[in-house]
């Protein structure tokens, strides 16, 4: 294992995205994770996503990557004292049940703590591990809503609309993980460890500028506004000769003014209707229909060209396969290609972000069930070949056959 956090050893026992997307990020800087599943079904992960190949996801390789998988009924003491086990010699309990799972099970922080005073626990949930909604489960489309992201997506004339991707749920993930990441840090002052709480809807309204401060001071809300930014212009995608979608964000003055001598129109640089910043925002949709009008006359890779050539910020509407055709990505191995056991060699976003000492680095795309079971109940555990043998009978660790 390579990477800025090689010597941190981190037990997830929690499913779905979230706190798994916390654990991938501390497994692409280098942390051992090792990832507990309930016997036989393991994360729902494993058999989510768009589209699945004999009934397996496409999702599990990228989300699992780097990680260990070890299958334990927590929900049997037996099985929970493995868990406790386990923390005596890891640095970051991360779970992401509902609140009070972990207390049911006997394995709440406190006590967590009595057995490693520096552990750090990372607690993932919709509404937190405290306030008045705290025990209702919570998902992150319902993170989205409480914190204010999906009201603010899509078109002004229709209901609001998701992003297409989970992004309640990533970003509290990140957010997670900057709290982990911190955490350690002030254990090394204190050398104590802490609860790390990170919550849904706080995640996303943590990214939500200035919503509160608008609407107290000067009575704003702000709405949907489908591609625009309200007041910000030019900033939006038009078309092109070749039915292609283009990005062209030109709201500053003076690269506006660059922008129009692109357009073979200079003098609306200076047009008092696109002039200043307020000006343009005032003109918005006019300005746009002349961009756009503009633009369709012009192929993608020639407007590309051209606008690069003004020094006008601009950028193609990318989907999978023009990152993979990509020459931009492939110099900084934005995407790697992995080995995976059920899918062969497949790509996948590499690791963010990029660090000049300490590296990051994909060991493994998302290892099969119980893959790990053997390496973590012998050789960090300590346990020989009766005591595993006991816990399989129990129906506590399952075979690896059984996985």
């Amino acid at each position: 294992m390579s990477g800025a956090l090689s010597d941190i050893r981190v037990i997830e026992v929690g499913t779905l995205l979230a706190g798994p997307f916390c654990g991938q990020q501390l497994a692409d800087h280098g942390a051992e994770v090792i990832k507990i599943e309930p016997p036989g079904t393991g994360d729902p992960m494993r058999a989510w996503g768009q589209e699945k190949a004999d009934g397996k996801s496409l999702w599990w390789p990228v989300v699992g990557r780097g990680k260990k998988s070890l299958t334990v009924n927590l929900r049997e003491a037996a099985g929970q004292q493995l868990v406790k086990d386990l923390v005596v010699e890891a640095d970051i309990l991360l779970e992401n049940f509902r609140p009070g799972t972990l207390e049911k099970w006997g394995l709440g922080p406190d006590v967590l703590h009595e057995i490693n005073p520096q552990l750090i626990i990372t607690r993932v949930s919709g509404y937190g591990q405290t306030g008045p909604y705290s025990s209702q489960p919570g998902f992150g489309a319902i993170g989205e809503a409480l914190g204010g992201i999906r009201y603010t997506t899509g078109e002004p004339d229709r209901m609001p609309s998701r992003t297409g991707i989970s992004i309640g749920d990533t970003l509290t993930a990140m957010f997670a993980t900057i709290g982990t990441l911190n955490a350690l840090h002030a254990r090394t002052r204190t050398g104590k460890g802490q609860v790390v709480d990170a919550a849904l809807y706080e995640s996303v309204l943590a990214v939500m500028e200035s919503l509160l401060t608008e609407y107290h001071v000067a009575g704003f809300i702000r709405e949907r506004t489908g591609s625009l930014i309200p007041n910000i212009a030019p900033a939006n995608v038009y078309p092109t000769k070749d039915d292609k979608m283009h990005l062209i964000s030109g709201n500053q003055d003076t690269v506006w003014r660059r922008l129009a001598t692109a357009m073979g129109r200079p003098e609306l640089g200076e047009d008092p209707r696109f002039a200043t910043h307020v000006a343009r925002g005032d003109n918005q949709c006019e300005l746009d229909d002349l961009i756009a009008e503009w633009s369709a006359t012009v192929d993608s890779d020639d407007l590309q060209e051209l606008l690069n050539e003004h020094a006008v910020p601009n950028g193609r509407m990318y989907r999978a396969p023009e990152m993979l055709a990509d020459e931009h990505f492939a110099a900084r191995e934005a995407i790697t290609w992995m080995e995976s056991q059920d899918f062969g060699q497949i790509p996948m976003q590499n690791v963010v972000p990029k660090l000049s000492e300490t590296p990051g680095s994909i060991n493994w795309s998302g290892p099969k069930l119980g893959e790990h079971n053997v390496e973590v109940l012998r050789e960090i555990l300590g346990l020989d070949d009766d005591a595993v043998a006991a816990l399989q009978e129990q129906g506590i660790v399952a075979n690896n056959e059984d996985d």
